[in-house]
C-alpha cells in the first residue's frame, strides 16, 4: 500500500522520487519496504494494471526515468487497502515477541540486562524522535500527519520502556519464570528464586 499511496499522493512521479521518500520516513523500517525492492514493485503494480507509465525519460548516460500513476483501478485498490487498514486492528509481526516467548531458556541475569539494554535501545530511538519533532526540519519538510506518527512511535517506545523496567525488576527481585516454578506460586503470589546470598548460605 505504501508505494501504491505515495505515487498516488505524489503523481505523476519517477520511482526515484518515490524511493527517496520513502526512506525519509523511515519506511524500509515501520512497513517492511525494502530500498531494493521499489523499482520491482513499480513495475508489478503496473503489470496488474494498478499503476501506469506516464513517461520514460534519459538525460545523457544517466539510467532512463519512468514517471508513474495511477489508474481507476488503483484507485480503487488503495481505497480498499487504506480502509481496511483504518478500521481493522492487525498485529505486526514482531520478532522480539518471538524471542520473549522462549524466556526460560534465558539465565536470569542475562535476561535482566537484556531488557535493560533494550530500554536503553528504545531510550535512545524516543530521544531522536524527539528532537525531530522540536526540530524545524520536520515542521518545514513533512505534512503535519508525518509529526503525529512519530508521536505514535514515540508513545509506544516509551510504554515498551516501562514494561522493560518492570519485568527486569521483578527478575532481579528474584521472581521466578521456570517451567517447574510457575509466575504462581502454591500460595497465590509469584514465586521468587532464592538470592545469591542465601544460597551461599
Amino acid at each position: 500500500m505504501m508505494i501504491l499511496g505515495l505515487v498516488r499522493w505524489m503523481q505523476p512521479v519517477h520511482g526515484y522520487d518515490v524511493r527517496r521518500e520513502l526512506l525519509s520516513r523511515g519506511a524500509d523500517r515501520w512497513a517492511n519496504v525494502q530500498p531494493g525492492s521499489i523499482y520491482h514493485a513499480l513495475r508489478k503494480l503496473t503489470q496488474e494494471g494498478l499503476l501506469r507509465e506516464v513517461a520514460t525519460e534519459q538525460v545523457g548516460a544517466r539510467p532512463a526515468r519512468t514517471t508513474y500513476e495511477v489508474t481507476p483501478k488503483g484507485e480503487d485498490e488503495f481505497e480498499s487497502l487504506l480502509r481496511g487498514l483504518w478500521w481493522q486492528l492487525h498485529e505486526p509481526p514482531d520478532p522480539f515477541a518471538a524471542a520473549f516467548s522462549f524466556l526460560p531458556a534465558m539465565p536470569p541475569e542475562e535476561a535482566a540486562a537484556a531488557l535493560r539494554n533494550r530500554a536503553n535501545l528504545l531510550r535512545a530511538g524516543v530521544e531522536w524522535m524527539r528532537t525531530s519533532l522540536s526540530s524545524g526540519w520536520m515542521r518545514e519538510t513533512k505534512p503535519v500527519h508525518v509529526e503525529w506518527m512519530f508521536e505514535l512511535w514515540a508513545a509506544r517506545s516509551e510504554a515498551e520502556i516501562s514494561w522493560c523496567e518492570r519485568i527486569a525488576e521483578r527478575i532481579e527481585s528474584g521472581v521466578s519464570y521456570l517451567p517447574d516454578a510457575t509466575a504462581q506460586g502454591r500460595d497465590g503470589g509469584e514465586e521468587r528464586l532464592p538470592s545469591r546470598r542465601s544460597e551461599e548460605e
